[in-house]
């Protein structure tokens, strides 16, 4: 081959470079352009809840309760026979509302009745400890009310609890009726309500409250009442942690309805209360660690609090975003570990870009894929890990699941199976 024609066929291979470039990049715009038109496209099988349904998905919720009762009341019994320890300070548990209240509900208690403390508390390494700060503040509050007419913390706790649950089975299936098939929505609302993790709606935990507001929020978004959404983010943002997905999800929201506002038609009304509730929510998910750092006079007062509870699992560091599930896998299992990770985070991006999830709607959706980078973000993965992902529970109207009867009926009894076993293992014997 001739210099003349190496050079030329070096200047070929630097300008296919750029060539593939734009395709790469096309094929992942199309990519896109066919996802959110996949999400945004009107579904000829939603259709507005039967009359009676209501009263139906509440006596779901009520037996849903009963079978939770049940279980951790058999579990109960058998640890006090069997002399098991119990709760943080390894002691069986006195009696069975003690058992109902312990870990983060002790802890909720005591903030309802002393507050919180006004500096971190620290070990003899001078490292932050495991403290209250982590923990939002309208539920202690609430429990707080209840004293005022006789009802101690513990059984204010657990009353709440469980009334929560009820409004968020309601708004989750008012959620999933506005976005899916009737049967979707119902075996979603079943497997919630009898799901493994369902047994922390009647321990004295916030998720019950966070979870109702957050389906409020996610049906005020779809049914564009966004400024219905600012109270609802305002509250839920000081109820638990992951409302900062919710603001994201709602920006993306914003940007799909700005591309299609033509096909679509986005007015300034509907601008303006969707930047409003955006905003409003980013900035109460990020005002409580400002709290902390202001009342504590200890600067990134709650991230240091949060990441306090890692240290046994992967000893004290500072935090960066993004890195907590490869730092555990990696300090465990080395290479294989962060394999693993990123195994699991294309499974999850790859089940968002199905078209089951397509098809619950852009705000689901959306909220659905902000909510699993929150996760994989800023969480280390540890046993609560299956209780934060108490939020993504809309993803389980993906009709593939409840495609067949003999599915559905399966997928029912392997819940409440694994219910007992979550109840034996990150409530009884182990950490919740």
């Amino acid at each position: 081959m001739s210099p003349a024609d190496t050079t030329q066929e070096r200047a070929g291979t630097a300008a296919s470079a750029p060539s593939r470039t734009r395709r790469v990049i096309a094929r992942i715009g199309a990519g896109l352009q066919g996802w959110t038109e996949d999400a945004m496209r009107q579904r000829d099988d939603v259709c507005a809840p039967e009359k009676g349904s209501i009263r139906a998905v509440t006596g779901l919720w009520a037996l849903g309760r009963i079978v939770n009762l049940l279980l951790l009341g058999g579990w109960y019994l058998i640890s006090k026979v069997a002399g098991w320890s119990f709760g943080g300070a390894g002691y069986p548990a006195d009696d069975f509302l003690s058992f109902l209240t312990d870990w983060d509900g002790e802890r909720y208690g005591r903030i309802s009745i002393s507050g919180y403390p006004t500096t971190l508390p620290h070990d003899i390494n001078g490292d932050v400890v495991p403290n209250d700060w982590a923990f939002l503040p309208i539920f202690p509050f609430l429990e707080h009310l209840l004293s005022f007419v006789g009802i101690g913390w513990e059984l204010a706790g657990v009353l709440l609890s469980i009334a929560f649950s009820a409004g968020a089975t309601i708004m989750l299936f008012l959620l999933l009726r506005a976005v899916t098939s009737p049967t979707a929505a119902k075996w979603a609302v079943v497997l919630f309500t009898f799901g493994p993790l369902s047994f922390v709606f009647v321990l004295a935990y916030a998720e019950s409250l966070f979870l109702m507001l957050l389906f409020a929020a996610l049906l005020c978004a779809v049914r564009r009442r966004y400024a219905w959404v600012v109270p609802l983010g305002l509250a839920a943002a000081f109820t638990r942690p992951g409302i900062l997905a919710l603001a994201l999800g709602l920006g993306i929201v914003f940007v799909v309805r700005w591309r299609h506002r033509r096909a679509d038609p986005f007015p300034v009304r509907e601008r303006v209360w969707l930047i409003a509730a955006g905003g409003t929510t980013a900035l109460a998910g990020l005002a409580w660690s400002w709290i902390v750092d202001a009342v504590t006079g200890t600067p990134h007062a709650y991230i240091l609090t949060e990441t306090s509870w890692w240290t046994p699992w992967v000893g004290s560091g500072d935090f960066l975003p993004l890195t907590p599930w490869f730092r555990l896998a990696a300090t465990y299992l080395g290479v294989a570990g962060v394999v693993i990770v990123v195994a699991l985070m294309g499974a999850f991006f790859w089940w968002m870009w199905s078209r089951p999830v397509r098809r619950l709607g852009l705000v689901v959706a959306t909220y659905a894929i902000s909510y699993g980078l929150y996760l994989f973000g800023v969480f280390l993965p540890q046993a609560s890990t299956f209780r934060l992902s108490l939020p993504l529970v809309p993803l389980l109207a993906d009709e593939r699941i409840s495609k067949t009867h003999r599915r559905r009926k399966w997928t029912l009894v392997s819940v409440i199976v694994l219910q007992a076993v979550a109840v034996l293992l990150l409530w009884t014997i182990g950490f919740p």
